[in-house]
C-alpha cells in the first residue's frame, strides 16, 4: 500500500515524486520507458529558468530523476493498462502485478500526433521519425523535411542543420505559431528553407523514404520535394489509453481538473501535458506537479 503512486515520469511526475516523498508519503512512480517524458529526448531547452545557455534535455531530467531518489521515490518500470479510482484504495493494474495506493497523480505526458497520410506507417522507423535527437545523426549530408509551425517543428529543424545539408520545414499556414526568437534564427539559418502554405499529402518512396508530396493550400497545386527522411511535429495526443469513463475529458482525450489539480474522482489529480492546458512545456509541467504533489498531502492529511 502506497500513500501515492504517480503515473508517469516526466518532469511534473518527478516532481510530484520530489514533493511527495519529502513530505513523508510512501511513494511510487510507475514509468513504461526512461524517466524524463518527452523533454528527455530535447537537444536543448533553453527557456527552462537557471539555465542561462540552455541545458540538455536528458541531462535536466536526469538531474530530476537523482533529486527523486534521494527522497526515497520508488520508480517501477511497468506499462500501466487499467485504473481502479472509486473506492478509499486505488488500484493501478500494470503489466506486472497490480499495486495499490490511497491516492494518485496522472502525469502521463503526451505522445507525438500522426500526420495520417500515405506513407507514414510504412517508413516510420525508416525515414519517418518524431524525434530529431533520436534520429537526426542517421541524416548525415541527406536532405529532410519538417512537418510543423511549432516551436518544436522550428528548433528541431534547426537541431537537424547539424547533420543534413538542407532542411525543408513544411508548414500550412504562411504564419508561424513558433516564437519570434526561434523563427528568426531558423530564417537565419542558410540549411533551412521554408514551403508555406502547403500540406504533405504523401511520404514517398520505394525501400526507403525518397520524398514528400505536398500540396499548396492556395493555388491546390502539388509538386515533390525529394528527401531522404521526414520528421512530424504537428501537435500532441495524450497518452491516455489506460483511462476509462470514470474520469472526465475534454473532446481530445486530456483529463479535466480544477484549479488545485484534483479531477472529478477524489484522491485523483492531473498534471502535466495529460490534462486540459494551455501550455505543454517543462516549466509548467514542473508547476503542476508541485502543486499536485502539496493537493495530495493535503488531501490525505483531511482523510487521516
Amino acid at each position: 500500500m502506497y500513500d501515492v503512486i504517480i503515473v508517469g515520469a516526466g518532469p511534473a511526475g518527478l516532481t510530484a515524486g520530489i514533493y511527495t516523498a519529502r513530505g513523508g508519503l510512501k511513494t511510487a512512480v510507475v514509468e513504461l520507458a526512461m524517466p524524463g517524458g518527452q523533454a528527455a529526448s530535447t537537444e536543448n531547452i533553453e527557456n527552462y529558468p537557471g539555465f542561462p545557455d540552455g541545458i540538455n534535455g536528458y541531462e535536466l531530467m536526469n538531474l530530476f530523476h537523482k533529486q527523486a531518489l534521494s527522497f526515497g521515490v520508488e520508480f517501477i518500470f511497468e506499462e500501466v493498462q487499467k485504473l481502479e479510482l472509486k473506492d478509499a484504495v486505488k488500484k493501478i493494474h500494470t503489466t506486472g502485478q497490480v499495486l495499490e495506493a490511497r491516492s494518485i497523480i496522472i502525469t502521463a505526458g503526451s505522445k507525438p500526433r500522426l500526420l495520417g497520410v500515405p506513407g507514414e506507417d510504412n517508413f516510420r522507423g525508416s525515414g519517418v521519425s518524431y524525434c530529431a535527437t533520436c534520429d537526426g545523426a542517421f541524416f548525415k549530408g541527406k536532405k529532410v523535411v519538417v512537418v510543423g509551425g511549432g516551436d518544436a517543428a522550428i528548433e528541431e529543424g534547426a537541431y537537424l542543420t547539424k547533420f543534413a545539408e538542407e532542411v525543408t520545414i513544411v508548414h500550412r499556414r504562411a504564419g508561424f505559431r513558433a516564437s519570434q526568437i526561434v523563427l528568426n534564427r531558423a530564417k537565419d539559418n542558410p540549411k533551412i528553407r521554408f514551403e508555406l502554405n502547403a500540406v504533405v499529402e504523401e511520404i514517398l518512396g520505394s525501400n526507403h523514404v525518397e520524398g514528400v508530396r505536398v500540396r499548396n493550400v492556395l493555388s491546390n497545386e502539388t509538386r515533390n520535394i525529394p528527401a531522404d527522411g521526414v520528421f512530424i511535429y504537428v501537435g500532441t495526443d495524450p497518452n491516455a489509453q489506460f483511462i476509462d469513463e470514470e474520469i472526465e475529458t475534454d473532446d481530445r482525450g486530456y483529463i479535466l481538473t480544477d484549479a488545485l489539480l484534483q479531477t472529478n474522482i477524489k484522491g485523483v489529480y492531473a498534471a502535466g501535458d495529460i490534462r486540459n492546458t494551455p501550455l505543454r512545456q517543462v516549466a509548467t509541467a514542473v508547476g503542476d506537479g508541485a502543486l499536485a504533489g502539496v493537493e495530495v498531502e493535503k488531501y490525505l492529511a483531511d482523510s487521516e
